[in-house]
């Protein structure tokens, strides 16, 4: 395949794109204007192109993955925008609808903001998340956005031009010096926005300082990246990839761990020629890749799309990882799968593959306390209950320790659940005002 001219089209030029003139009705197309004046919206010509199966439109997967659909707004915020955008309300006041939906959307979930951004000498890392003992996330200012936009993005907030709602630090400096003081931080986790939208030359400025000998205690440099489904040619044809590629093996020659956190949604973002190159080319620098997915409805909410994914992925040699469950944030209310037929979806996924793919891990909330993973229902008594642990925890000390909670079909999140047996609160509930109250510094020496 030839390679395609990166071309992005936004909520400014959408009706440019021929495909969406063709298929797609004067409905459709208003609700693509009326939900991307909200949310994010952006794609190219390669997702348009080699992903899009425009034949099955509007219930292609990779569409609802890219271009937004009307029902990801609550009616009352879709008929607002709709009202505002046809009685052409002006700029400031429109500005203002805007911020107010927004803000109703939960734009930062699992404590983001209150609880996980650390301090340096006193000075809030604003560019930073240490949730877990071991992983910083740091958002380097160069990678705040993406080759494209996924309509369910937890972290929608850091493309739609609210300063206040977003991550992002420049201070090199001032991350070596972070991680150099807190030794116990065994992995970094570049994120964004995506790490792979900036040059090579911006990802040297950050990532090579972090190979100092000083800093020996950081083994493994991970990058969140959606690029291999959204611009493969980020790894081969672009004018650095090679150079991307010699930073990769660099890094790997350092002696530290470089993975790659690939976002594949479906398996139909794995067919093309160019991501199987480009999966080929990261491998033979010394990288590993591993894949996760939120499972999400009208997606991939279905057990053949998951082993089939996990199978190709497996084939193509990355390493299954997590499946996660749409975050209470954005329009979770369109995407979300409830807790009981998630666990059923994982199950009837993972009996279906062999050994080797079993390295998924899910269904999983990334909820404030930690990541907790559904591990069935079972019945205790007379009592029907939801199984769960903390594959990761706010404090240590949480992890890998199973709770039990009541039986709810109707629960898509940790907050819809209650605790089983009687009990007034989960375990972590009693003790979470405590990890809130408390610097992180503290809380490693206790747990340590």
């Amino acid at each position: 395949m030839q390679q395609i001219r990166f071309k992005a089209y936004n909520i400014g030029n959408y009706l440019n794109i021929p495909q969406v003139q063709q298929y797609l009705t004067a409905e459709q197309q208003n609700s693509i204007r009326v939900v991307g004046t909200v949310l994010p919206f952006k794609v190219n010509e390669y997702v348009i192109n080699e992903l899009i199966d425009w034949s099955k439109v509007p219930n292609d997967p990779i569409f609802t993955l890219t271009f937004p659909q009307k029902e990801m707004l609550q009616p009352q915020h879709f008929e607002a925008v709709d009202q505002a955008l046809k009685n052409e309300m002006p700029k400031a006041e429109l500005k203002e609808l805007l911020h107010h939906i927004r803000l109703e959307l939960n734009p930062h979930p699992a404590g983001q903001m209150e609880h996980n951004v650390p301090e340096l000498d006193g000075v809030k890392l604003t560019g930073l998340q240490h949730k877990y003992r071991e992983t910083v996330l740091f958002f380097p200012a160069h990678g705040q956005t993406c080759h494209a936009y996924c309509t369910f993005c937890f972290r929608w907030p850091q493309f739609v031009g609210e300063s206040e709602m977003k991550f992002a630090m420049r201070e090199t400096e001032l991350l070596k010096e972070y991680i150099r003081q807190h030794t116990e931080v065994s992995d970094i986790l570049f994120t964004g926005g995506d790490p792979m939208v900036m040059s090579t030359k911006h990802l040297k400025e950050y990532i090579e300082p972090l190979l100092d000998p000083e800093l020996s205690h950081l083994q493994t440099i991970r990058i969140g990246t959606k690029s291999l489904s959204y611009w493969p040619f980020r790894f081969t044809d672009d004018k650095d990839a090679d150079e991307l590629l010699r930073l990769f093996e660099k890094i790997v020659a350092s002696g530290k761990h470089l993975a790659i956190m690939a976002h594949f949604n479906h398996y139909n973002e794995l067919k093309t020629e160019v991501v199987k190159k480009a999966i080929e080319r990261i491998r033979n620098t010394g990288a590993e890749i591993r894949t996760q997915s939120p499972l999400m409805r009208n997606i991939n909410d279905n057990p053949r799309a998951w082993s089939k994914m996990w199978k190709l992925q497996v084939k193509l040699g990355c390493i299954p990882y997590y499946m996660f469950l749409a975050r209470d944030t954005g329009a979770q209310h369109y995407f979300s799968v409830p807790l009981f037929r998630a666990w059923q979806i994982f199950k009837k996924a993972y009996q279906s593959v062999s050994g080797i793919a079993r390295t998924a891990r899910g269904p999983s909330m990334s909820a404030d306390p930690g990541k907790i993973q559904v591990l069935g229902t079972a019945m205790a008594g007379d009592e029907k209950v939801f199984v769960l642990r903390f594959i990761q925890g706010r404090n240590p000390e949480w992890v890998h320790r199973p709770f039990f909670a009541k039986f709810d079909p109707e629960a898509i999140w940790l907050t819809d659940l209650q605790p089983a047996f009687g009990e007034e609160k989960f375990f972590f509930e009693q003790e979470d005002q405590f990890y809130h109250g408390h610097r992180l510094e503290d809380l490693n020496q206790l747990a340590s």
